[in-house]
C-alpha cells in the first residue's frame, strides 16, 4: 500500500514517535509499505511519521546511489525502535532534501560515524556502526522520528530565506510525482 506523505507544517513531523511494540504492530507489511510509499516518491529513506504515523520506525534504500567511494549495494534495512548510541568523527557537509519537505535543499552539517541499535523487521536486535553516506541517511531519518527536520539544522538567515517555500509547502501549493497530505485540508 503507498501512503500519501505528509508534508511540512503536519504536526506529526515535530513529534518524538513512540516504541513499537512487539504484538500490537505488524511490522513485516508496514515496513513493505513504507519501502512502496518511498520507491514510488524515488527516495532512499522514510520514517514513520512521514506517512502519518508517529512511531520510531524507518526504512533506507541506499541502492540506487551510484557511488564510487562506497558501496550501497546491500543498504537497504529497516530500523525499529533505534537508539543511536554514539556519533564520531569529522562534521562534514552535504546538501540534503526531504520527500515531506519538496524541492528544498539546503547544506547540513552532521558526523561522519555512528553506532546504532536497533530491530529489525524480524525482531531480531543488532548493533552496528555505519559512516560516510550511510550514516548521513540514518541520522536524518532518526532525526524524523525525534521531531526534527533537516531545516531545524540550518542557520536562521537560510530558513528566513526559505520560509516563503516552507509556506507554500504547507497550504499544498507544491507540485509533486507522488501522492501528499496536506497540513490544512488533510488532503491530495
Amino acid at each position: 500500500m503507498i501512503y500519501p506523505i505528509v508534508v511540512y507544517g503536519d504536526p506529526v513531523l515535530k513529534k518524538q514517535g513512540k516504541n513499537l511494540e512487539k504484538e500490537k504492530t505488524d511490522v513485516i507489511q508496514l515496513s513493505n509499505d513504507m519501502f512502496e510509499t518511498m520507491e514510488g516518491a524515488n527516495g532512499i529513506g522514510l520514517a514513520a511519521p512521514q506517512i502519518g504515523k508517529s512511531l520510531r520506525m524507518f526504512v533506507v534504500d541506499g541502492t540506487p546511489i551510484n557511488d564510487e567511494e562506497e558501496d550501497m549495494s546491500d543498504f537497504r534495512k529497516v530500523f525499529i525502535n533505534p537508539e543511536i548510541i554514539e556519533e564520531s568523527g569529522e562534521d562534514w557537509v552535504f546538501e540534503e532534501g526531504c520527500l515531506s519537505i519538496p524541492d528544498v535543499r539546503a547544506e547540513v552539517e552532521r558526523p561522519e560515524r555512528l553506532r546504532i541499535r536497533f530491530f529489525d523487521e524480524k525482531w531480531e536486535e543488532h548493533e552496528e556502526e555505519f559512516d560516510g553516506m550511510k550514516a548521513r541517511i540514518i541520522q536524518h531519518e532518526y532525526d524524523h522520528i525525534e521531531g526534527i527536520l533537516f531545516t531545524d539544522h540550518i542557520s536562521p538567515f537560510k530558513r528566513k530565506i526559505l520560509k516563503g517555500k516552507l509556506t507554500n509547502i504547507s497550504k499544498g501549493k507544491i507540485k509533486t510525482s507522488y501522492r501528499i497530505k496536506i497540513p490544512i485540508s488533510g488532503k491530495r
